[in-house]
């Protein structure tokens, strides 16, 4: 019986269903999907696990109204009072038309205030209000509770090596 394979990978569980018309390759049935390549991939894995951690970020964050954008920004501001738009778009790899309308928003929100930059009278400091700081308390809480239960299978100095080394490849 012919056996399907991918790129020097024996498909796995191939089962034979039938031969196809005008003496093509018979058609196989695969029992159990091999992502084994896939699997050595640092992108796919990446992808997977924020994949994972996102859905249930979006569930649990979603009381706040906010996304995981709106979230980084957010956050960037609480622990930097008087960042500017520009420091944003550098600090979180946003582009500035993309930045312009969430400020808007998380403004109109009341979660944020513009004030004058102290050194650069062309400049904006963005600042989380107090009604954003309070927010911020309560969805960091969220977000780094759901972080630890997403991560429980790994222990403490695995969850820190594992940080560290997906910060060395974006930092």
């Amino acid at each position: 019986m012919p056996r399907a394979v991918a790129k020097g990978l024996p498909a796995q569980n191939p089962v034979e269903v039938s031969a196809g018309a005008h003496g093509e390759q018979p058609l196989v049935a695969i029992d159990k999907v091999d992502t084994r390549f896939l699997q050595t991939l640092m992108g796919y894995n990446a992808r997977r696990a924020a994949l994972s951690i996102i859905e249930l970020f979006l569930e649990r964050l979603a009381p706040y109204g906010l996304k995981p954008v709106d979230f980084s920004v957010m956050s960037t501001i609480q622990h930097n009072p008087g960042v500017t738009s520009r420091q944003l778009c550098a600090t979180l790899n946003l582009l500035p038309p993309n930045l312009v309308g969430l400020i808007q928003s998380l403004e109109s929100r009341g979660l944020i205030e513009r004030k004058p930059h102290p050194h650069d009278g062309r400049a904006v400091g963005l600042h989380a209000s107090e009604k954003g700081q309070a927010l911020m308390v309560q969805a960091e809480q969220a977000a780094s509770e759901l972080e630890i239960e997403k991560t429980a299978k790994l222990t403490p100095a695995q969850r820190k090596t594992l940080l560290t080394l997906l910060q060395k490849i974006y930092l």
